[in-house]
């Protein structure tokens, strides 16, 4: 049984950091005010001829698309008092790709959250104090564990945002689709490097946030007991 308890415990804390990081991508992803920060900072409307309005509802249309059961995407905007349309057929294709992982951040978002809420539910049911110190320990773990992780790829990514986002282009495709051409190619005018770069800020931030908000209050309940 104790063994049991162990390896339960053990799983929550490696769950934990997944749980946190996918969490804070869901949430960005589907944050229309990132959007609209980026277009504004980086002077997307500018860049593309597409007023700020057309692009904050292809922005909408985008975590629309997230979230839908829809293959492919079309996104038709007013561009010089015209129809548009925003995307050719190798960036939709990538689109697709890139909801891909998406879906894949949902479900792993999902099922880490299954098992940890299912954890910390059998640790209060059963009222024990040594089952609640057992779950102090695994979120204080968890919340170290996250932050001790976010470390070392922010590390990365400061050093070389560059080559840490090409290497995260090669691992996650398959396929070059996601090499554009900014001179034609309109999901990269809107979404430059320099937007990702805020985003994974943004991500990094809300992680470390949200695994001190578990770290703390388990750090004081352990030093409590």
């Amino acid at each position: 049984m104790k063994i049991a308890v162990r390896i339960a415990q053990v799983v929550f804390v490696l769950c934990l950091p997944i749980l946190l990081f996918t969490a804070s991508i869901g949430v960005a992803f589907n944050s229309l005010w990132l959007y609209s920060y980026g277009f504004g900072k980086y002077e997307i409307s500018t860049a593309t001829g597409i007023s700020q309005p057309e692009l904050i509802r292809s922005a909408r249309a985008l975590i629309d698309y997230w979230n839908s059961g829809e293959e492919f995407i079309s996104i038709i905007v007013e561009k010089d008092g015209q129809p548009f349309v925003l995307f050719n057929e190798r960036e939709v294709t990538h689109l697709k790709d890139v909801k891909a992982l998406v879906r894949l951040d949902y479900a792993a978002l999902i099922a880490t959250g299954l098992y940890c809420a299912a954890y910390a539910a059998l640790a209060f049911c059963y009222r024990r104090p040594a089952y609640r110190r057992d779950l102090a320990v695994a979120g204080f773990s968890g919340g170290i564990l996250s932050l001790g992780i976010l470390a070392i790829v922010g590390v990365t990514a400061l050093a070389d945002f560059d080559g840490f986002w090409q290497q995260f282009h090669l691992l996650s495709f398959t396929n070059d689709l996601w090499l554009l051409d900014p001179s034609r190619d309109f999901l990269i005018m809107m979404f430059p490097e320099g937007f990702w770069a805020n985003s994974v800020i943004v991500v990094a931030g809300l992680t470390a946030f949200l695994a001190l908000l578990i770290g703390i209050p388990s750090w004081f309940y352990l030093r409590k007991t």
